[in-house]
């Protein structure tokens, strides 16, 4: 049964190939859209119709909602799917989407304006009776105030854009002396990211939790949670490693954290997908904001759940009553996603676009990978640098960790530096193995030397694997090479 004829795909990656991948399950064309930087995308061959919606940079093409908008008209779209990222919650895109009649797979317009603000969001969640952490009630507009505000609640805290997300613009402050520059300058940032200075300012938590919970809700009042994730494994606030569920969630708190996020999903009468995210430490969490879109990591949640997400957001968008009732809804077995990003992690992340020149994805029992890329495709400097979603799951999550160890000795990307060294790393971390993990989990010194041994034997094992097996001088002098390097820096 065809809930829509086609839906337009205003993304690009693994995220546009997942949801066309949706739509051809459900018998939907999918229409794909691409920049003069991704003509040779995957995405754009796997599309039904796919056409040229501008220049390289975001704002010249999946950014540019006119020219989108225009797409999907002249294609005779239904409905359009923002992905994650772009414009996924962009409360004036949603708004043009329902002015023209086309469905927008995600909240309303009004829904993505009141969540997108982090002071309204906050009000809202506490108005729900759900745990916020100490801050203030509204945006900062000056220097003086904040002062004030931050004797008031106690340092450390953190200064955010209040329409940010991403991290972009998060100032820590630990001193009363660092607070003046710190508000300035996350009021500079925040104005030019997102074209509003408001900042607002809260307790800061030194180790806690990133756990959040997916909910999912239609139009016929039914209000469901798919369980939560455990997202603490970040790099500058972006996430590298997901799991679900949580690996210390007892089922008290998890009846508690799921109730919450329901709790605010009601209030904010959301419709679709979307994710409530909370920070926890010391047995207590707090609501910390509320994505209104698709998540980079449903998939772990797909899989302990085997529900389809992006399916269901399709049927609860096209007016009709998602497919599974909470009772129907259980938890089994552990899943954990690896990001995949063409990044050097010894050189503080930074982007390696290039050539993929070979390129091998594992595969057997309970891995999923979710990528956008082929061997001979270069990647364009323009956008994020996610490569691939590499999920792992079994019944428990010993056996899912041994699985991903398995899946990353398979995982071959030549030609660019990866992440997956670092998950090598970290999958063999006794931290990580006992479930002992935050927010700043890879900043702690020792956490670091482990990881730095671990990322160039992983690199050792990849410049061999990448090497021509027949020239057997060159891979004895690629490994010899590696292997001292590893010895030196033990």
């Amino acid at each position: 049964m065809a809930y829509f004829n086609k839906i337009l795909v205003a993304n690009r990656g693994e995220i546009a190939i997942r949801i066309m991948r949706a739509c051809r399950e459900f018998g939907i064309d999918s229409i794909g859209i691409y920049s003069s930087a991704d003509k040779n995308a995957f995405h754009v061959n796997y599309a039904d119709e796919a056409f040229l919606v501008g220049e390289a940079p975001p704002t010249k093409s999946y950014l540019n909602i006119d020219r989108i908008i225009d797409i999907a008209k002249n294609a005779d779209t239904d409905a359009i799917h923002p992905g994650y990222g772009f414009l996924s919650e962009n409360a004036e895109f949603a708004r043009r989407c329902e002015e023209e009649d086309i469905t927008f797979i995600g909240p309303s317009s009004r829904t993505i304006e009141m969540m997108g603000s982090k002071v309204a969001s906050r009000d809202l969640a506490k108005n729900a009776g759900v745990p916020i952490l100490p801050g203030t009630p509204g945006a900062v507009t000056d220097v003086d105030e904040a002062i004030s505000i931050a004797e008031h609640i106690g340092y450390p805290v953190i200064i955010k854009a209040s329409a940010g997300g991403g991290g972009i613009g998060m100032q820590v402050v630990e001193h009363p002396d660092m607070i003046e520059e710190a508000v300035n300058g996350a009021m500079r940032i925040a104005a030019s990211a997102f074209g509003d200075s408001a900042v607002f300012i809260e307790k800061y938590l030194t180790r806690p939790r990133h756990i959040e919970v997916q909910v999912l809700c239609d139009d016929h009042g039914n209000q469901t949670h798919l369980f939560e994730r455990e997202c603490s494994i970040q790099r500058r606030h972006q996430k590298l490693i997901e799991e679900a569920p949580c690996p210390i969630m007892d089922d008290v708190t998890r009846e508690k954290i799921t109730k919450a996020a329901l709790k605010v999903a009601e209030k904010s009468n959301y419709v679709n997908a979307g994710t409530v995210e909370f920070l926890y430490s010391k047995g207590k969490f707090y609501f910390m904001e509320m994505n209104t879109r698709l998540q980079v990591e449903h998939t772990v949640t797909e899989l302990i759940t085997g529900i389809d997400i992006v399916g269901e957001q399709i049927i609860v968008a096209s007016g009709k009553e998602m497919s599974y009732s909470q009772d129907e809804i259980t938890l089994r077995g552990h899943a954990i996603e690896c990001r995949v990003n063409a990044e050097d992690p010894l050189n503080n992340f930074a982007a390696d676009p290039g050539k993929i020149t070979l390129y091998r994805s594992p595969g057997g029992p309970g891995i999923r990978v979710d990528s956008g890329v082929y061997q001979g495709y270069t990647i364009p400097p323009n956008y994020d640098s996610m490569i691939a979603k590499l999920c792992a799951w079994d019944m428990s999550r010993d056996h899912a960790i041994g699985r991903m160890r398995r899946a990353i000795s398979e995982y071959v990307i030549a030609g660019v530096k990866t992440t997956l060294p670092l998950h090598h790393a970290i999958m063999h971390n006794q931290h990580y193995i006992n479930g002992d993990t935050h927010t700043h989990f890879l900043q702690e010194e020792d956490v670091q030397r482990t990881l730095k041994r671990y990322i160039l034997e992983e690199e050792a094992r990849m410049a061999h694997l990448a090497t021509p097996l027949r020239d057997g001088k060159k891979v004895a002098a690629v490994v010899a090479g590696v292997t001292a390097l590893i010895a030196k820096n033990q």
